[in-house]
This record gives structure tokens, C-alpha cells and sequence, in this order.
């Protein structure tokens, strides 16, 4: 009779785990968060982050202006070949509403100042360390760049490094008119 009990125990107690291991797999399935992908003509979702020089910048601050918004890292081979494009129309297109925004992900400040210094670059450069904007503009792979028009909607995305002239044209189709 004991050995009976005990394999009926252990029945119980593998049905138990079973079913508890069946639950877990049916709530992350049907419960997990569901991403928003954006697509050209959304609204692109505002944020907070502070640039390399302590300034804050918000999406939203930018109304009424074209954002060239590129999502970057210090390690990535295309993003650096398309930064030394990026400053020159920076310098380009200023006082003319187009703004370069570039973001990157979870670098370390004193690498990213390292870079900023390496490039001269001189447009705002923010860290975005908790990956809030990564993960609200569902960034992959990078680089990555948002085409934001002056009524903050999304006019294009880019999931490439770009030469100088594409990165001009770009800029040129957010100009407001």
C-alpha cells in the first residue's frame, strides 16, 4: 500500500507542475506585451532625453520642424561612416527647420564623448539609457533613422547606413515648405 501512495504522489505532484508549466506557456502567449511596430504616417511617440551636454530635448519641442531622428551605437561599422555625412549636413541645413537628433543605445557616456570628439560632431548626441525610446521606436537593426515631418508624424524609416546625398535628400523631403 505505501508504494501505491507514493506513485500516486508523484502522480499528483508531475500533473501539478505539468499544469503549472501548461498555464505559465498559455499566459505568455496570450498576455504578452504586444509591441506597436510604427509605420510611415504615425504619430511618432514623444520623449525626454538629456544630451551629452546635460540639455533636454523632447520630440515634441521640435513642432514645427523637420527631425532627422537616427538611432545609433559607438561600436556600429555603418553608423560611422554615415556620422561624418550627418554633421556636414547638419552644418548644411541649419536655421533652415531641419534638425538632426541622433540617439544611441545604452553607451557609455565617456565612449560616446570619445566618439562625438573622434567625428566632431556637433548636433545633439543623447543616450538613451533605459532603452525606452529603443524599445517605444522598436529599434532594430541599427543604424536606424526616422523621417519626422514638422507635424511630428513619421515620413519615412531607414534601416541602413546612408551616403551623403541620400542623407540630403532626406533631409530635404522634411524641410517644411
Amino acid at each position: 500500500m505505501a508504494k501505491a501512495d507514493k506513485k500516486k504522489k508523484r502522480l499528483i505532484i508531475r500533473t501539478i507542475v505539468l499544469l503549472l508549466l501548461v498555464s505559465v506557456v498559455i499566459y505568455a502567449v496570450a498576455f504578452k506585451d504586444k509591441v506597436k511596430v510604427l509605420a510611415v504616417g504615425d504619430m511618432a511617440p514623444d520623449f525626454e532625453l538629456v544630451d551629452l551636454e546635460g540639455n533636454k530635448h523632447r520630440l515634441s519641442d521640435y513642432k514645427g520642424q523637420g527631425v532627422f531622428l537616427n538611432f545609433w551605437g559607438t561600436w556600429c561599422g555603418p553608423c560611422k561612416k554615415e556620422m561624418p555625412h550627418m554633421e556636414k549636413l547638419h552644418k548644411e541645413f541649419e536655421g533652415k527647420d531641419v534638425q538632426i537628433l541622433a540617439l544611441t543605445i545604452k553607451d557609455p557616456p565617456l565612449k560616446v564623448k570619445a566618439f562625438r570628439d573622434q567625428y566632431e560632431l556637433t548636433f545633439p548626441i543623447a543616450i538613451d539609457k533605459t532603452e525606452v525610446v529603443k524599445e517605444a521606436y522598436n529599434i532594430s537593426p541599427l543604424p536606424t533613422t526616422f523621417l519626422i515631418n514638422d507635424k511630428g508624424k513619421i515620413q519615412k524609416i531607414i534601416k541602413w547606413a546612408m551616403s551623403e546625398e541620400e542623407i540630403r535628400s532626406h533631409m530635404e523631403s522634411i524641410q517644411p515648405k
